[in-house]
């Protein structure tokens, strides 16, 4: 089982960020997101994720994206 790895977080020349994980820590067994939607554009698959840090915290926090439920 692997549960860390070292990515990166890359900056395209359109603005755009993009996270690299390592291939070996998402195709873990124990990888928390399995359920890829299919994709625009030819791409695989992608889940919708939500991404958040805390001010002088140097941790970013990546969990799957729910819904907001309606009132």
């Amino acid at each position: 089982m692997v549960s860390e790895g070292r990515g990166r977080l890359f900056r395209r020349k359109d603005g755009k960020y993009l996270i690299y994980l390592p291939v070996y820590l998402a195709e873990d067994s124990m990888f928390p997101f399995k359920d890829f939607d299919k994709g625009r554009r030819g791409a695989i698959g992608s889940i919708n994720v939500k991404v958040s840090f805390k001010p002088r915290d140097n941790k970013l926090l990546v969990e799957k994206w729910n819904k907001p439920e309606k009132q």
